[in-house]
């Protein structure tokens, strides 16, 4: 069942109507009442929008309202974004004053236009108009306030499993038992935490740990709980000493049954399962963990927890968790045959078999899903049968009972917050096996504002990260490999048909093959290399928000441009705009109409060798590729973008153009990639004062950094690879340097073949923040500074391929912080330090990861 998102949508929207600033109102005339009435209103269907989308699966009326009600909400959003286009539009007019607008300049201010005021005041009274004529219906539907719980999906579970059910868990079973049979050496009763996604075995897993007779014998009193999402002390002491002396305790206070609990089990060695904990309230496992420990001693019991999420594992236990995995290719065809046929009856089926492999293979060692299609084809022996199932991009198409996998994955969606459930809904924009990189989703989700307004102290692009370390540790996505600045992940095959599911009218991923397309999509995907036209159904779309494309033929020059040109006639509130790779030679000057655009990819477009001249007019772009691009230089107009956040920069031009005090104020992340002509970098660098992010790439004929960077006191992350003639000096140290306090957390040098010296300037200024020094394939460096020493709170160091350097700095053991060591290919200073018991070893005895190669 598609998701409205409305909860979501309304927040959204009355946050923004509520951070209009007062000049921004102004801007329009008459139109202070109908916006507060507009934020009245909203807040007033907001309020009671959790308990529409839990009942609208079972009220198709309510269900259509809701959908109807979702596009004024997007409508709403639109206009409020509108004032926000226009104050920028005022902004730049009095940053770049010109002799046709002389006002300006004289009274540093601007009056729109009467047109603009009008129109804002037609919207906003439609709008009004709509959500009054909703009015009668949505009150028919007697919705209440409640709170935001919405787990609609509820199982129990038991302790008895019959183990020639289960297939391909031996191993698993074995690691769990030995490390339930290791002594304890806590007063806590020591917690094994097994943690994988929905539907992988986890309970099936502890189910056959708990039967196990060595188990039994070893566990005099074994307990098995059924958690779930409530974690209420006096119902688990309740099921527990319900589950030790068969008695239900209900009536009982608090403090009757933890007395009660403690007397049972005094002296007593048990086992206690806590199957499917949802918890994240460290007080709620803390008071009953206390209950369950040891009052003399080592505790010898041992509890195992099943949970979807890394989050409660580190919770409730100090040791690593287990993390299951999917089961082999092998056994998940075993496990199908069982569930599809009769016993012995797969024997008479050989070609149903080989269509079976391939349906197995779509499961992608998930047993609940392999259980299921097994279940769906149960006594069919119709090969288009089973060839209906193989063929079947999506799971979710296929009829889902109770306990099958997409209810049981759908528990995890019902789990997350509101704003999380909108942006796992987004990743389904990618396909099957894609790899997403952090910070592009990130910026795809600020682009349509889908992150909550950061807390003090914190950016948007920190709430996004924290976004995805929430989904990383439900286990929804899973990390691929972490670049420091940025990280690679991927998503189940099984959480991709979950996202799909709940985002059928929100996003679609549009191929040769499309024959429909919802008129109210707002995301799209056009990927296939079969496209060299766009398709029909687009043409009549209006509300589009985001455009991706992806592996279209590169010589489709044409289809390109037909893109480009749908974006600027239909989608006039376009947020975001990917064209990776395309063979456009350039961007019409009516680019500039899409005024709500915030995320411009123009990545790879190698043929593009200059913007157009209405670019300036882009002033809502957060993020802007022009990385591979075929740019001769930067124009001036990019740095009148004044909300630019993210920038990456390709040109072929020897110098850029000078940083002008007040342009890109906003900027975080700056990027200089393959500027293969680029000497130098402008002074006026200093006027980045919120960047936070440098990364320079080769660069080769840069030979130094200005000093202005010693101004930037927010940069965070400096990042230099491949720019061979760089050496990092600088001028001498002026007096005022010598107290320079800055703020580096991460510094990489890679492949500097002239660096002979790091640079004291930036890293002494950041004695005190700098956690992070990485080293590779420096090959002139051969003495590490004695002042590296001052730098206290540096807890990881590598070193690699730098073949003159021969020894750490005298003193080592004063960098106390320091947790991580990693030396490769230095082999004089390998081989001083590989040996245990060297003279130096004691040295980096404290230091917790020692990786030292030749």
């Amino acid at each position: 069942m598609a998701e409205t998102f409305l909860f979501n949508i309304a927040e959204r929207v009355v946050e923004k109507i509520v951070s209009l600033t007062v000049d921004e109102v102004r801007l329009a005339f008459n139109v202070k009442t109908d916006l507060k009435k507009l934020e009245d209103t909203m807040i007033s269907i907001k309020a009671v929008l959790l308990d529409a989308e839990r009942q609208q699966h079972q009220n198709e009326k309510l269900r259509l309202c809701m959908w109807k009600l979702r596009d004024i909400f997007y409508d709403a959003e639109d206009v409020i974004d509108d004032f926000k286009c226009e104050a920028l539009r005022k902004q730049d007019a009095i940053n770049h004053p010109n002799i046709n607008n002389l006002k300006v300049r004289v009274l540093g201010s601007f009056r729109l236009p009467l047109s603009f005021s009008l129109k804002m005041s037609h919207k906003i009274k439609d709008i009004n108009g709509r959500l009054g004529e909703f009015a009668t219906e949505w009150n028919s539907f007697d919705l209440r306030q409640c709170n935001d719980s919405r787990h609609v999906f509820r199982r129990e579970t038991i302790s008895f499993v019959d183990s020639s059910d289960v297939i391909g868990r031996d191993e698993d079973k074995e690691n769990i038992i030995s490390m339930l049979m290791k002594p304890s050496e806590d007063r806590n009763v020591p917690v094994i935490p097994i943690v994988g996604i929905g539907g992988l075995g986890k309970t099936t897993l502890a189910q056959l740990v708990y039967n196990d007779d060595r188990v039994t014998s070893f566990f005099p009193l074994k307990i098995w709980i059924y958690v779930s999402e409530e974690f209420d002390l006096s119902r688990l002491l309740n099921l527990i000493i319900q589950s030790v002396n068969g008695v239900k305790c209900d009536d009982l206070t608090l403090e009757v049954l933890q007395a009660r609990l403690r007397s049972l089990l005094n002296d007593k060695k048990f086992l206690l399962v806590l199957d499917d904990v949802w918890n994240e309230n460290q007080a709620k496992w803390v008071g009953l963990r206390n209950l369950l420990r040891s009052t003399d001693g080592f505790s010898p019991s041992k509890i195992i927890v099943t949970t979807r999420s890394l989050n409660v594992a580190s919770i409730m236990s100090s040791i690593p968790p287990y993390i299951l995995k999917g089961l082999p290719l092998e056994d998940c065809l075993t496990l199908f045959t069982k569930w599809a046929f009769n016993d012995g009856d797969e024997t008479q089926y050989s070609n149903l078999i080989r269509i079976g492999e391939e349906i197995v293979k779509k499961c992608k060692g998930v047993p609940l899903a392999v259980r299921t299609l097994g279940s769906l084809l149960f006594q069919k022996t119709d090969e288009s049968d089973w060839i209906y199932i193989r063929d079947q991009t999506e799971i979710w198409r296929l009829e889902q009972h109770e306990n099958d996998i997409l209810p049981v994955l759908k528990l995890s969606y019902n789990h997350l917050p509101s704003h999380l459930q909108r942006c796992l809904a987004f990743l389904s924009l990618y396909r099957k096996d894609e790899m997403y990189y952090s910070d592009k989703v990130i910026r795809l989700w600020m682009a349509n504002g889908l992150l909550e307004h950061p807390k003090q102290n914190q950016e948007w692009e920190d709430v996004g990260k924290r976004y995805l370390n929430e989904l990383l540790s439900r286990c929804l996505i899973q990390k691929e490999r972490d670049f420091g600045l940025y990280f690679t992940f991927k998503m189940h095959d099984l959480v991709h048909d979950l996202a799909l599911d709940v985002s059928q009218k929100e996003c679609k991923i549009v191929n040769s093959e499309t024959e429909t397309v919802d008129e109210n999509v707002r995301h799209l995907l056009l990927c296939d290399d079969k496209l060299v036209k766009v398709p029909h159904v687009l043409e009549e779309m209006k509300n589009v928000r985001t455009i991706i494309i992806h592996d279209v033929l590169v010589e489709s020059k044409t289809f390109h441009e037909s893109v480009i040109n749908l974006c600027v006639s239909n989608f006039k509130y376009l947020r975001a705009l990917e064209l990776w790779g395309s063979p456009l030679t350039a961007l019409p000057n009516s680019i500039g109409t899409l005024k709500h655009l915030r995320d411009l990819d123009l990545g790879g477009c190698r043929s593009i060798r200059e913007l157009p001249r209405s670019f300036d007019k882009l002033r809502s772009l957060q993020s802007l590729n022009l990385g591979y691009t075929g740019l001769q230089q930067l124009p001036d107009c990019v740095q009148r973008l004044i909300e630019l956040r993210h920038l990456v920069i390709t040109i072929k031009a020897t110098h850029l153009k000078e940083i002008q005090a007040g342009c890109w104020t906003s900027l975080q992340y700056l990027v200089l990639y393959e500027c293969k002509e680029l000497e130098c970098l402008p002074e006026g660098m200093q006027y980045l004062k919120s960047l936070r992010t440098l990364v320079l790439c080769f660069c080769t004929k840069l030979v130094s950094l200005p000093r202005s960077l010693k101004f930037l006191t927010k940069l965070e992350h400096l990042a230099i690879g491949c720019c061979v003639q760089i050496n990092l000096k600088m001028e001498a140290e002026e007096e005022e340097d010598k107290d320079l306090q800055l703020s580096l957390k991460t510094l990489s040098l890679d492949n500097l073949y002239a660096l002979a010296d790091l640079p004291r300037l930036l890293l002494q200024g950041s004695s005190s923040t700098l956690q992070q020094l990485r080293i590779m394939r420096c090959p002139k460096l051969s003495i590490l500074p004695a002042w590296l020493l001052n730098l206290t709170s540096l807890h990881k160091l590598e070193i690699e391929d730098c073949g003159n350097l021969s020894a750490l700095p005298e003193g080592i053991d004063r960098l106390t912080n320091l947790r991580e060591l990693t030396i490769d290919g230095c082999p004089e200073l390998s081989k001083r330090y590989r040996e245990n018991g060297g003279e130096d070893w004691h040295k980096i005895a404290h230091i917790q990861k020692v990786d030292i190669k030749d």
